[in-house]
């Protein structure tokens, strides 16, 4: 840290320290974002997530910050108005006559967590990184449960149905949104086992390595998988063997129907995973795995940026004008959703580079003092939020009513990317052989260049 610090105090007599600088932000971030991901690791292991009692009305929103203090918004989400929301009463899940030969209460815990994940007032914010990963969970687990009763390990079409009418009623019941599945772009095929060749248990277990495949997943390491998988490939190594049992892969099939069979073979490789580590477990796994290709990529949709290259364009552009075009911008992604804050560093990547792309030559996020909060939803304030690298679950109590955790640690300036040609943010690169990081100071706002 005394390096960095020397260096911004040396750098108008030092050409190289901008450069020094640069580094040593990015190493910075990178120590930032394991550091984050084992604490929030060491909580996924230790700390059981929190039941979700039933739903009260007159609730109000909490936001808690990554120290575990807590704020009230002082005014309401925009656009969202208002965000209080006021939700029903919980009910105990009553099964309906029908064909859903699966007993709901047995997954009381997980469909009352997912339901709220995806509360009714806040599911499209927190869809992406929260209530999309969590519903998948929900339903791979579905199909595990449901298979210690049938010992098949996907559901029948119009048991499919059934049963995910049910869930749904249950989760509108204790305040989920209704729209769910519309949102995480759910089908009752997904309960199915679609075009994977293999459906009851005994054939699973003869086709795959099924020690290899526990041995792999039973615990699931958030600080190694995303960089160093061990379970996700052990699971897609499972579903090629899978589609490969018997008819799956036909060399007639078409590229996309091969891939949609080891895509339907991998949903049976989930359920199969949910059966033998039980509900809890499968779900610390799961959203350990979707956070993982979720931080992947940049959710936000970039409009049109013609505005902002016209203002900035050129060696040395009218701060005034240039600033307010790309602030302007800003604000309209800030509508978009939470992000998480690795996420952001995705998206000042792709956008930096966009805006190189189209001819932009200085570095705009140090001319307009832009940080990576700011590509986030704003949340109280003028504050941005970016959640965790691995988001906690929505929270619901009498006292507190909604809450979710801000990482508000993470006050960074977005770093401009080296190249145009940059589509993400290269976090896993060559990890082992990065200097020793420096320390953050997370009580002191970050210095600016």
């Amino acid at each position: 840290m005394k390096k960095f610090h020397l260096c911004l105090r040396v750098y108008r007599v030092c050409p190289y320290c901008k450069v020094i600088q640069s580094i040593f932000l990015i190493l910075m971030f990178q120590g930032r974002f394991w550091q984050g991901v084992a604490e929030n690791g060491h909580d996924v292991s230790q700390t059981e997530a929190p039941l979700l009692p039933y739903w009260a009305s007159n609730s109000k929103m909490q936001v808690n910050d990554s120290r575990g203090s807590s704020q009230s918004p002082e005014s309401s989400l925009s656009p969202a108005s208002p965000f209080i929301p006021a939700l029903p009463n919980g009910s105990i899940p009553q099964q309906r006559e029908g064909l859903c030969n699966l007993n709901v209460s047995a997954i009381e815990r997980i469909v009352r967590r997912t339901a709220g994940d995806c509360t009714a007032p806040l599911a499209k914010y927190v869809g992406n990184v929260i209530c999309c990963p969590q519903f998948t969970s929900m339903l791979w687990i579905m199909g595990g449960m449901y298979s210690l009763r049938s010992d098949h390990l996907a559901f029948h079409d119009n048991e499919a149905v059934e049963c995910l009418a049910d869930i749904m009623n249950f989760m509108v019941e204790n305040g989920g949104n209704a729209t769910t599945t519309e949102l995480c772009n759910a089908q009752p095929s997904n309960l199915t086992h679609g075009m994977c060749p293999v459906l009851n248990v005994k054939a699973f277990e003869e086709v795959v390595n099924t020690s290899k495949l526990l041995s792999a997943c039973s615990t699931v390491d958030p600080l190694q998988e995303c960089c160093n998988a061990v379970c996700q490939p052990a699971i897609t190594d499972a579903a090629i063997r899978l589609a490969s049992h018997g008819s799956g892969l036909e060399p007639t099939l078409d590229m996309t129907s091969q891939e949609q069979v080891i895509k339907d073979c991998e949903g049976v490789v989930f359920t199969w995973l949910a059966r033998e580590l039980g509900a809890e477990a499968a779900n610390k796994a799961f959203r350990i795995l979707s956070n993982c290709k979720v931080n992947q990529v940049c959710p936000l949709t970039f409009k049109d940026t013609s505005s902002v290259v016209k203002a900035c364009n050129g060696p040395s552009p009218d701060k005034s004008t240039c600033c307010t075009a790309l602030t302007t911008y800003i604000s309209f992604m800030q509508q978009q959703m939470l992000i998480t804050n690795v996420q952001a560093l995705e998206c000042v990547t792709v956008f930096g580079a966009k805006l190189k792309q189209e001819g932009i030559i200085v570095d705009l996020y140090n001319i307009c003092k832009i940080d990576l909060k700011d590509f986030s939803l704003q949340v109280y304030g003028n504050q941005g939020c970016l959640l965790r690298s691995i988001p906690s679950d929505i929270i619901y109590d009498n006292v507190s009513g909604i809450s979710f955790r801000c990482d508000l640690n993470d006050n960074i300036p977005a770093p401009w990317p080296s190249s145009a040609s940059l589509t993400s943010f290269p976090l896993c690169a060559n990890r082992e052989s990065l200097p020793a990081l420096p320390v953050l100071d997370t009580s002191k706002g970050l210095d600016r260049f």
